[in-house]
């Protein structure tokens, strides 16, 4: 399996020492009964002081930390081994786009806090994608005019959202939540258009439907997992390890090896009769007697 992708044996590596460190962690967790490592590898978060080690809040981070560990791995293992694609520059253009989504996607969670202005600049290299993806779907992407002014309106809109928060003025939530469901529009129409192209797996655009709906399931259910179990509110944000999965896959199909035209049948060896060929019809049987 490893030399099946370019890159299989250092995503192997890299992939395998964070989740040995988060069974370890886990380990730790119920040895000493303090979760605090393990919800700092996993959650990304400080456990509060005083919690202790159950089982659900040492299960439920150990498979959070498995979800980020399989985006890891689809991230770093690179396209299918072989012989590389030539790219056009807007395919060329959109695989890096795709590769810059992905990867800060896995460094949001990271952070404890981002500065405004490093908001806007990760809405807006989203936003890239609205411009990038057209050239490259061609006919595929259906209502493509509709499809960039939702693009538009929704990461545009987001990032002008943050910087009236940053200045001070609190945008309306019909603002929030009308640029938010534009992004969502526009996404539909190009998962759509990823179905009908035929450089992008079934499982690619499953990973990118699952990515629009679980962030909405999960913002339907936190007051309820939060009186549940503070852990499960926590878990919720791995739900962006699926679109991190399908920026990823995106860029990668793009360059996977494509498939070579079967070679032409050789041609008859022996040699051709010289006599001319007979001009009439072929009888069809013996003639009558």
């Amino acid at each position: 399996m490893l030399r099946r992708y370019r890159s299989g044996i250092p995503a192997l590596l890299v992939t395998g020492v964070y989740a040995v460190g988060v069974v370890v962690a886990g380990v730790v967790a119920l040895t000493t009964g303090a979760p605090g490592l393990l919800w700092r590898l996993t959650l990304f978060v400080e456990a509060d002081d005083g919690i202790t080690a159950t089982s659900p809040n040492v299960l439920v981070p150990v498979l959070t930390g498995m979800a980020w560990a399989w985006a890891l791995w689809v991230s770093l293992r690179g396209p299918l081994a072989g012989p590389r694609p030539e790219l056009d520059r807007d395919t060329g253009r959109l695989r890096v786009a795709l590769y810059v989504v992905a990867a800060l996607s896995l460094l949001v969670p990271l952070l404890p806090s981002w500065p405004w202005w490093a908001t806007v600049v990760n809405v807006l290299i989203g936003g890239m994608l609205v411009v990038l993806f057209p050239p490259v779907l061609g006919r595929n992407l259906e209502h493509a005019g509709f499809a960039w002014a939702a693009g538009v309106l929704g990461y545009g809109g987001l990032a002008v959202v943050e910087v009236l928060d940053a200045i001070g003025w609190s945008a309306p939530d019909w603002l929030s939540l009308t640029c938010a469901l534009a992004a969502w529009v526009w996404m539909v129409l190009v998962l759509r258009a990823q179905r009908w192209d035929g450089r992008w797996r079934r499982a690619t655009v499953r990973y990118g439907i699952a990515g629009m709906v679980a962030p909405v399931v999960a913002m339907l259910v936190n007051g309820m997992l939060a009186s549940v179990e503070e852990v499960l509110l926590y878990a919720t944000g791995a739900t962006g390890a699926l679109m991190v999965i399908w920026a990823a896959r995106s860029g990668h199909e793009l360059a996977d090896p494509r498939p070579q035209p079967a070679p032409p049948e050789p041609l008859p060896s022996g040699p051709l009769p010289s006599g001319p060929l007979p001009s009439g019809p072929l009888p069809s049987g013996p003639p009558a007697p």
